[in-house]
């Protein structure tokens, strides 16, 4: 599996930016996908998840309202479309995707429950 994610860059505080994430090396659609975050001097932390159906999504309280998680079934490709942007939200973004498959509604949120990464996306956020 594969994952190469891209989108990331410099932006003002309150602008906007969206991520993709291709995948390949597997039936996409079969599988919840996941992203992530890493700032600097900090921890990988959880951000936002998505079914393999797309019918379900799930956000980290720092985010919720910000950003949307979304999915392309068709293009392998999964999305973070970031608003409102804020300092804070400065990391490499990771996308992730889970070595099993899920139920069509399910997610995971634990950074451990997923097993493919891709090369992560600087994300920087000026104030």
């Amino acid at each position: 599996v594969q994952l190469q994610a891209s989108g990331g860059g410099l932006v003002q505080a309150g602008g906007s930016l969206r991520l993709s994430c291709a995948a390949s090396g597997r039936t996409f659609s079969r599988y919840c996908m996941g992203w992530f975050r890493q700032a600097p001097g900090k921890e990988r932390e959880f951000v936002a998840a998505i079914s393999s159906s797309a019918i379900s999504t799930y956000y980290a309280d720092s985010v919720k309202g910000r950003f949307t998680i979304s999915r392309d079934n068709a293009r392998n490709t999964v999305y973070l479309q970031m608003n409102s942007l804020k300092p804070e939200d400065t990391a490499v973004y990771y996308c992730a995707a889970p070595g099993r498959t899920s139920l069509s509604g399910a997610y995971y949120i634990r950074e451990d429950e997923y097993d493919y990464w891709g090369q992560g996306t600087q994300v920087t956020v000026s104030s």
